[in-house]
């Protein structure tokens, strides 16, 4: 497998280190990864997206779901039933699974749920009111002070 040397992005910007470490990991991880449980990431609006697990076999009480530091972390594992069994074949997986997801600034998670087999995160992108972008009003000129008029002040206080 061919590497990415991201050492020019940290030589030339100042805060992507984020970005580039996210680079990093994706490359890394992803030929590790083993495909358990399948998923699909969907965009539902401008700023609502869903994420949908499938699960089958497991209940509520063998997920966790956390967030922190920017990365959604969905773990999963059955417990173990006393009753022994014996399988002519064994085709659902019910192995334990750990299964992360980078998360972009001001996306939050709202709800998770579980139905017919399928873990479904809903997400929301909140843009802080600081962070949108501001329309900024033009005043009129006979209200507006022009810089004719400032120079001529600053020439007769002098």
């Amino acid at each position: 497998m061919n590497t990415i040397d991201l050492s020019p992005l940290y030589r030339n910007s100042i805060g992507f280190d984020r970005m580039a470490s996210l680079l990093d990991n994706a490359l890394r991880t992803d030929s590790a990864s083993t495909g358990y449980p399948p998923y699909n990431i969907e965009v539902l609006e401008e700023n609502r997206y869903a994420i949908s697990l499938a699960i089958a076999g497991f209940a509520e009480s063998d997920l966790d779901i956390t967030v922190e530091k920017g990365v959604l972390t969905v773990r999963g594992g059955k417990k173990t039933d006393d009753v022994e069994r014996k399988y002519l074949h064994q085709g659902i997986a019910n192995r334990a699974f750990e299964r992360k997801f980078n998360l972009a600034d001001h996306i939050e998670v709202t709800c998770a749920d579980l139905s017919n087999g399928l873990l479904t995160i809903s997400l929301v992108k909140e843009v802080p009111e600081a962070m949108k972008p501001k329309t900024i009003a033009i005043n009129q000129g006979d209200k507006a002070v022009s810089l004719e008029q400032k120079a001529e002040a600053t020439v007769r206080a002098a």
